[in-house]
C-alpha cells in the first residue's frame, strides 16, 4: 500500500448512501468489472468521465450510510478510487471497505483545504491531507494497526490466506 496517494479530490456532501456510490438498480451484476462502471453515478452522472484512476473522494459526515452490501465498496476499489476521505463514516460502509482493501481516512478538518477539484496529497505516515493548490494541510485521524494490517494487505481475505499459508 502507498504511505504517500496524490491524486484529484473529487468532492461531495453529507450523508452519501451507498446507493448514490453504487446504485442499487445494479446489484445483480457480479463482476468487478463491471460494478466498476457504475461508481458514484447516484451522486454524480457523469463522475467516470472526470475521474482517473487513483484520485481521491471527499465526503462529509456520514459517507456510506444506507444499505450493508458490499457492491459500494468493490465499486470504489475496482474503479481505481485511491482513498476516500471524510468528516465520518457509516460503520458497516468503513468495515466493508477496510476487508476490501480501501483506505478511508477520517478528516474532521476536511473544510479548511477549501477543495474545489484540487489535487491533494495523502500522507500516511504523517496523517495530513494537503491540498496541493494553495498548500493549506489538515490533520486526519491515524487508522488502527489491524486496519492498517488490513490494507497492507490488500483486504481481509489475503490476509487470512497469508496467515493460513503461514501456520
Amino acid at each position: 500500500m502507498e504511505k504517500i496517494i496524490t491524486g484529484k479530490a473529487h468532492v461531495f456532501g453529507d450523508n452519501i448512501d451507498t446507493d448514490q456510490i453504487y446504485p442499487g438498480r445494479f446489484v445483480e451484476l457480479v463482476d468487478p468489472k463491471e460494478i466498476a462502471k457504475y461508481c458514484m453515478i447516484g451522486a454524480k452522472a457523469d463522475f467516470l468521465n472526470d475521474f482517473t484512476r487513483g484520485d481521491v473522494i471527499i465526503g462529509g459526515t456520514n459517507f456510506g450510510c444506507g444499505s450493508s452490501r458490499e457492491h459500494a465498496a468493490i465499486t470504489l476499489t475496482t474503479a481505481g478510487v485511491s482513498a476516500v476521505i471524510a468528516k465520518s463514516f457509516a460503520r458497516i460502509f468503513y468495515r466493508n471497505a477496510f476487508n476490501l482493501g480501501m483506505p478511508l481516512i477520517v478528516c474532521k478538518e476536511i473544510d479548511t483545504l477549501e477543495l474545489n477539484d484540487d489535487e491533494v496529497t495523502v500522507d500516511i505516515e504523517k496523517w495530513t491531507i494537503t491540498n496541493n493548490t494553495n498548500g493549506k494541510e489538515a490533520a486526519c485521524e491515524p487508522i488502527s494497526e489491524y486496519a492498517m494490517e488490513l490494507l497492507e494487505n490488500g483486504g481481509i481475505k489475503n490476509l487470512i490466506r497469508k496467515q493460513y499459508k503461514n501456520k
